[in-house]
């Protein structure tokens, strides 16, 4: 069970208004204004910007006007600070027709005024933070209630994330319940954590998709998150090189329900680190990030999916058309029991919001820099996420393209999301709600609305100011802002009190275990295969590089491999299988490392991920072998031992080590690209590995016997693959010597086992290590 909040003891109240009613938990203020981003914003002239606030104090509630124009009035006079309860009437700008708000107990009585729609119990769940009015109250089941998408379950969830067959919810003979999730694709959360069954009672919040049920008192009600949250961010610090460099310096701030927040500062400022934090890739070593009410860090696991990330990096394969790679990403962010009919009519909604009908069969890579800035947002949007975060989505963008995409941001917001967006540019500050400057060493220097940011630091343009902030080392930004009405009005009378009391993040928040990995790799294998079958420049490599390979194995080894041939064949055979395996896979996770990690963080498996590279590039690698071997080798007088191979003719036994070593290298190849940070390395790298595999495969100089060179060439994939063929056709019977004499060379049937065994070691080995690499581009709270 969740861990309780720590509030006031006075009551929860309702509050009525003609513009609907809101629940009031004693856990926070409840600001009043005509501001849009009020918790109760009323749209009347006589009510000013921020009129007065509504808080719970001790055992009692208090209604405190905020030095509004027109004043704020209970039983006809005027207030500054009055204690309120069940049954009182507020007005707001005038005393007697001004707009009124009249206060209701938990649970009003049936003549209270109400919207017709308004469910008759409106108790708030306490276990995860402020929620608003129920969506919908019905009464406690005496039955199993299935939970799902489907039309046939017994509570229907409209949510292309929730599967057809989803939860149930089990009422047992002694009056208790139980939640039970039923192989979902994105798993069933109690007050947060995931779980495959558990105990539910009053108070508990059962997470499914974007709704949460809550049993209270006779009734089970369900909390729709429509979009419209708010975000309250708690006195972070991230502190780097054991606390003595400070990235995040405290930083607190609210941002309200469809709020557009631009966080802009100089170098250095702390901007990514405070995304990573808000996004909870990288915790913060202190403070809370609220959503709504609900503590991110602890409940990260389901509320990631509420979360929409847009890096800075593309996260798309640029090769695949957008209506593809859409299609794709639907298919791993539903439930496998999706219909494709479903995720085509998502994936065209999407498309046609973000204004990319035009573009929908085009190639991403063809696309401007505004329209693939475009379809990364689409991504992100398949979901329906409550909040939106972007890192610099307008960098390397003109003026006009700059303005294009602040204002789909804008609309985005409007249509309601909270959006935050992370960037250099000024050029469109004016389309925000709310402005962040944070100065240098992660602390605020401006919160407010942004077209009063350059008169309050006292310059005329933006260059100046950041100037300023690069040069004016003396000024303390954010001890002046902290002294200014700014930080009082918009972060000391806006932040909601904390809903829980701070707690450690959870020992793991990995997503829960999923049950379809086999569909996420059918998908994952399709599309890796579609993206690279549209990458001409790797075809034609991968075609021409096994042909060149072995045409050269082809003219060394003659019509008949003899003692001046036979050793040269084989060293081609060994760098053309190294070189097609290693080429084919030494990019392919680096490339794709922004990908991965948005992927990952949002449900994708780490094991269905490596496994559909090891498919796709095994199958293309294997291929390349089976053709250089055959182009170098077919009508070649191989000449083992008695005219046969060890257990097959010797043409396919050579072709099956030269196919696992090519694999074995293609495996070696993911490991470097895992490990290195940058595309560009890779080359090298690849021409390092080719050497190595000659050095050490014993065509060259004697391994066996050298104490440590021995035991390295061990980890060298062509040692092995070189030993099998040399055994295959007597290499020492060919081309007798000390070299040849190699005890790993013998014509025997175990030692052929041996080398080709290892290779297959090796390959294992090397995956392993692969999967390890890559838990560490994962987001660090589910490393933990």
């Amino acid at each position: 069970m969740g861990q309780r909040a720590v509030t006031p003891s006075a009551p929860e109240l309702v509050l009525e208004t003609d513009a609907g009613s809101t629940v009031m938990s004693p856990s926070r203020d409840y600001h009043v204004g005509r501001d849009p981003l009020s918790d109760i914003a009323i749209d009347d002239a006589r009510v000013s910007w921020h009129h007065a606030v509504i808080r719970a104090v001790d055992d009692h509630w208090t209604v405190e006007d905020e030095d509004s124009t027109n004043g704020t009035y209970t039983e006809g006079r005027r207030i500054h600070e009055s204690t309120v309860g069940p049954g009182s009437v507020v007005r707001f700008g005038n005393a007697t027709d001004g707009p009124r708000a009249v206060l209701l107990g938990r649970a009003p009585p049936p003549d209270a005024p109400r919207p017709p729609d308004r469910p008759s119990s409106v108790s708030m769940p306490a276990a995860t933070g402020t929620f608003r009015q129920p969506t919908t109250v019905r009464p406690l089941p005496v039955r199993t209630v299935r939970i799902g998408r489907g039309g046939d379950s017994d509570l229907v969830v409209d949510d292309l994330t929730v599967s057809r067959r989803h939860a149930e919810l089990r009422a047992h003979p002694d009056g208790t319940y139980e939640i039970v999730d039923l192989g979902s694709h994105n798993g069933t959360f109690l007050n947060g954590r995931p779980i495959a069954s558990a105990p539910v009672s009053a108070g508990d919040i059962v997470g499914i998709g974007h709704s949460a049920f809550c049993l209270a008192g006779d009734t089970l009600q369900e909390f729709v998150d429509t979009g419209e949250v708010s975000l309250d961010v708690q006195d972070l610090a991230v502190t780097v090189d054991k606390g003595r460099k400070t990235l995040l310096d405290h930083v607190s701030f609210p941002v309200g329900a469809k709020c557009l927040l631009a966080v802009v500062g100089p170098s250095g400022a702390g901007k990514s680190t405070l995304l990573n934090a808000l996004t909870g890739l990288r915790p913060a070593d202190r403070g809370t990030v609220l959503y709504d009410g609900r503590d991110l860090y602890r409940d990260y696991a389901e509320l990631r999916q509420r979360i929409g990330l847009v890096p800075q990096d593309d996260i798309l394969h640029s090769q695949l058309t957008v209506r593809r790679a859409l299609g794709y990403a639907a298919e791993l962010r539903f439930p496998h029991d999706t219909a494709k009919a479903e995720r085509q009519a998502r994936v065209t909604e999407v498309i046609r919001e973000l204004g990319l009908e035009q573009r929908a069969d085009q190639p991403i890579h063809s696309l401007s820099g505004g329209q693939r800035k475009r379809v990364s947002v689409a991504l992100e949007l398949m979901t329906k996420p409550s909040l939106l975060f972007l890192d610099e989505p307008t960098s390397g963008l003109d003026p006009g393209m700059d303005r294009s995409v602040m204002h789909m941001l804008r609309g985005l917001a409007d249509d309601g999301r909270t959006v935050v967006v992370v960037t250099h540019s000024v050029l469109s500050l004016d389309v925000c709600d709310r402005l962040l400057m944070l100065a240098p060493g992660g602390r605020i220097a401006y919160y407010g609305p942004p077209e009063d940011a350059l008169a309050f630091f006292g310059f005329e343009q933006w260059p100046e100011a950041f100037e300023a902030f690069e040069n004016d080392h003396g000024r303390d930004w954010a001890e002046q802002y902290r002294q200014s009405p700014f930080h009082q009005q918009y972060i000391a009378n806006s932040m909601v009190r904390p809903a829980l009391p701070q707690a450690p993040a959870p020992a793991s928040a990995a997503p829960p275990r999923t049950r379809s990995w086999g569909a996420q790799l059918r998908t994952l294998v399709r599309r890796y295969a579609a993206a690279l079958s549209a990458d001409r420049t790797f075809l034609a490599i991968m075609i021409a590089l096994p042909f060149v390979m072995g045409a050269m194995a082809r003219a060394l080894a003659g019509s008949k491999l003899t003692q001046e041939t036979a050793m040269n064949a084989l060293l081609i055979l060994c760098v053309g299988g190294v070189l097609t395996g290693a080429a084919n896979a030494v990019r392919e996770l680096v490339k794709e490392r922004v990908i991965y990690q948005r992927e990952r963080a949002v449900g994708l498996s780490r094991s269905a991920y490596l496994m559909s590279k090891v498919v796709v590039l095994g199958t293309i690698t294997v291929l390349q072998a089976v053709v250089l071997t055959l182009v170098g080798l077919v009508g070649v007088d191989l000449n083992a031992p008695g005219g046969e191979g060890v257990f097959m003719p010797p043409l396919a036994e050579i072709t099956l080590a030269v196919a696992l070593l090519s694999f074995t290298a293609m495996m070696l190849g993911l490991l470097v690209s895992a490990l290195v940070r940058k595309e560009e390395v890779t080359m090298p790298l690849l021409v390092l590995l080719a050497i190595i595999q000659v050095v050490f495969c014993g065509a060259l100089l004697k391994l066996n016997g050298v104490v440590g060179v021995e035991q390295l060439s061990w980890l060298v994939p062509s040692r092995w693959a070189v030993g099998a063929m040399a055994g295959t056709i007597g290499l020492a019977r060919i081309v007798p010597g000390k070299l040849t004499a190699d005890p790993l060379f013998e014509h025997s049937a175990g030692v052929w086992l041996v080398n080709m065994g290892m290779l297959v070691v090796l390959c294992v080995v090397f995956g392993y290590v692969v999967a390890k690499l890559l838990r560490r581009h994962e987001p660090a709270i589910m490393r933990k």
